[in-house]
């Protein structure tokens, strides 16, 4: 009976967790079209989550290059298809490895700072003393930060997938001696406009998951230093899983297109 309870309220909890972010969502929706715009602001959070993630993306995505080839090209010789293997990776990183990896590496380095900042302002009354003072701290706080993640995230992924295609073909010229122009026309014959841009498109709404629940979390956050922290990890928990519910959506609808 104990564990029965338990369950009904766990469930109960996340319902109710579901409909303050739904609510959460439909503001930051209506107020993204209102006045004061703040550029400035904006164009800040721009750069501390584009320019200061470009690093770690990138670090990322050398490394999926070089282990996703080197774990494929035994595999490939095998059945004396290696010559593949240019277009296999291409594909791959470009259509759902890339997009996905990147926005996992910005869950956890962005929508755990977002989580951490807000809640610090929230358990500093910093937040109250904005709407005090009369700033409207929702448009000021959670707006930029929400549009500067959806626009940045998707130029990471383009980044870190070309960084990766750099990393696979380093392999592939030590191991067969492949050359630049070969191998690079091999991956751009084998990409579509039908690979990049749903992958482009789902990486838009990646950015977006990110910035509004590590908005939302860190908004919301309870009193105490200890929900300072509880808010930047639960932000990373609830957006990783939410960005394999919004890829699983995109895989799902773009299979439906390319079955028509």
């Amino acid at each position: 009976m104990l564990v029965i309870n338990n369950i009904k309220d766990t469930f109960r909890s996340f319902l109710i967790e579901i409909g303050a972010l739904s609510y959460f969502t439909s503001r930051f929706f209506k107020d993204v079209f209102k006045r004061p715009f703040e550029f400035k602001e904006f164009l800040r959070q721009c750069y501390n989550m584009g320019n200061r993630s470009l690093l770690l993306v990138g670090i990322t995505g050398f490394i999926i290059g070089l282990v996703l080839t080197l774990q494929t090209r035994p595999t490939l010789m095998e059945f004396g298809a290696v010559s593949w293997m240019p277009s296999m990776v291409g594909i791959s990183i470009v259509r759902e490895i890339g997009p996905i990896i990147t926005a996992l590496v910005c869950a956890g380095r962005i929508g755990s700072g977002i989580g951490a900042e807000l809640g610090s302002m929230r358990v500093t009354e910093q937040i109250d003393a904005m709407e005090v003072s009369g700033t409207n701290p929702f448009k000021y706080l959670v707006v930029t930060r929400v549009l500067a993640v959806t626009l940045m995230l998707p130029l990471l992924v383009i980044i870190g997938d070309a960084i990766a295609l750099f990393g696979s073909y380093l392999v592939e010229n030590e191991k067969g001696n492949v050359s630049f122009t070969l191998y690079f026309n091999q991956v751009f014959n084998a990409l579509e406009f039908g690979d990049i841009i749903p992958a482009t498109i789902k990486s838009f709404f990646f950015g977006l998951a990110i910035g509004l629940v590590g908005c939302f979390k860190g908004y919301y956050c309870k009193k105490g230093t200890a929900g300072v922290g509880k808010a930047a990890n639960s932000a990373v928990v609830f957006t990783s899983l939410l960005l394999f519910i919004i890829d699983f959506i995109a895989v799902f609808v773009t299979d439906i297109f390319y079955d028509l």
